[in-house]
C-alpha cells in the first residue's frame, strides 16, 4: 500500500458508491425540504450500513445488513444514554470497542470491522450533548437512516436475475464465533488503544476521545501484519492533514441544505471508488465528509478550531494504532 501507487482494482465499486452516496444525500435533502435538516444529518449516519459486505451478492447482503443496522442503532442508543455523563461515555466507548471487535472478528464479518460502531457511539454522545435534538428523536432518526440505506442496498433485487442468484444463509455468512491467534491479537490491540485513547482524552477533552480511538482502530484494521498497520498509520496521518485542508476550502463555501446534501453524497460516492485502492486518497475525502456532517449536526460547521482538534486527535490515535502493531501473535514472534 504505497503512497505513490494505486492498489489493483478489486472489481467495480460504482454500485456500492451510488448506494452509499444516496444513503447520505437523500435523507439530508428530504429532511431539508421538510424543514428539519438536522434530522437529515443524523439519519445520514445510517449510510454506514451499506458499507458492509460490499462485495457479497445482494441476497446475502439482504440477510446480513439488518444485523449491522441493529448493531449501529444499539451503538447510537448507548451513546445517547451515556451522553450526560462523561465518565459513562468513556466507559461505554471501551465496552463498545471491545464488544464490537469481538463480534466482528469472531464472526468473520470482514471490512470495515468495528470502526463504525465506535464512531456512531461517539457521534451520538457528541450530538446529544450539543442539545440539537431530543434523545429519542435522535435514535429514531438513526434507525430510519439505517432502514433507508438497507432499502437502497436491496434495489438490485428489482431485477429478476438478481433474485435468482444462489445465496448462503445467515449462519453461513456469520460462521463462528471463533477467535484464533490473529483475531485475539486484533482484539487485544483494540482494547489497549481504546483504554489509552480514553486516558489521553481525559487529559485533553473527553468529548474528543472517540475521534482518537476511532483513528487508532481504523489504523489497526482487520489484519495483524505489522507492515500493513504501519502503512495505514502513515496514510491516515497524511490523508487527514490533506483532508483538513479540503474541509477548510469547502467550509469557505458555507454549504447548506440541498447543496450540502449533494456535496456529501458526492464525497461518499468518491470515497467508495478509491478506498480499496489508495487509503490516503480516500482519507482526503473522508475527513471533510465527517467534519462537514458532524459540524452540520452540532452547529459547528466551518469552525476551524474543531478541524485543528481533529487533526491532533488523528495524529495521536494513528500513533497509538501504529505502536500497537509491535504486539504480535505468539506464533509469529
Amino acid at each position: 500500500m504505497s503512497l505513490f501507487t494505486l492498489a489493483p482494482s478489486r472489481g467495480p465499486r460504482w454500485q456500492i458508491g451510488v448506494q452509499a452516496g444516496l444513503g447520505i444525500a437523500l435523507p439530508i435533502a428530504v429532511m431539508t425540504l421538510l424543514g428539519q435538516p438536522v434530522l437529515g444529518y443524523i439519519a445520514a449516519s445510517g449510510a454506514f450500513t451499506v458499507l458492509f459486505a460490499a462485495g457479497a451478492p445482494v441476497l446475502e447482503r439482504a440477510r446480513l445488513l439488518p444485523v449491522i443496522g441493529v448493531g449501529l442503532v444499539i451503538s447510537a442508543a448507548l451513546g445517547v444514554a451515556a451522553a450526560p455523563w462523561p465518565v459513562l461515555v468513556s466507559l461505554g466507548l471501551v465496552v463498545v470497542a471491545i464488544v464490537s471487535s469481538a463480534l466482528m472478528f469472531g464472526y468473520r464479518v470482514g471490512p470495515p470491522g468495528p470502526i463504525f460502531f465506535i464512531l456512531v457511539f461517539g457521534l451520538s454522545a457528541t450530538v446529544i450533548r450539543s442539545g440539537t435534538v431530543p434523545p429519542l428523536v435522535y435514535v429514531a432518526a438513526i434507525a430510519a437512516g439505517c432502514l433507508f440505506s438497507y432499502a437502497i442496498a436491496l434495489t438490485p433485487l428489482l431485477a429478476p436475475a438478481m433474485r435468482a442468484q444462489p445465496a448462503r444463509h445467515l449462519r453461513e455468512l456469520l460462521p463462528g464465533p471463533a477467535w484464533d491467534a490473529d483475531t485475539r491479537m486484533l482484539m487485544l490491540r483494540i482494547a489497549i488503544v481504546t483504554v489509552l485513547g480514553v486516558l489521553i482524552g481525559w487529559f485533553v477533552d473527553p468529548g474528543r476521545t472517540y475521534w482518537i480511538v476511532g483513528a487508532a482502530v481504523t489504523v489497526i484494521g482487520v489484519v495483524t501484519a505489522r507492515r500493513v498497520v504501519l502503512q495505514r498509520a502513515l496514510h491516515r496521518m497524511l490523508g487527514t492533514l490533506t483532508g483538513a485542508g479540503v474541509y477548510a476550502l469547502l467550509a469557505l463555501l458555507h454549504p447548506t441544505g440541498l447543496w450540502l446534501a449533494l456535496l456529501l453524497g458526492t464525497l461518499q460516492f468518491s470515497i467508495e471508488l478509491v478506498i480499496v485502492r489508495h487509503y490516503a486518497l480516500a482519507l482526503t475525502l473522508i475527513t471533510p465528509l465527517v467534519l462537514l456532517l458532524v459540524g452540520a449536526a452540532t452547529g459547528t460547521l466551518g469552525d476551524m478550531a474543531v478541524a485543528t482538534e481533529r487533526i491532533i486527535d488523528t495524529l495521536v490515535g494513528a500513533s497509538l494504532g501504529a505502536l500497537s502493531a509491535f504486539l504480535r501473535p505468539r506464533s509469529r514472534a
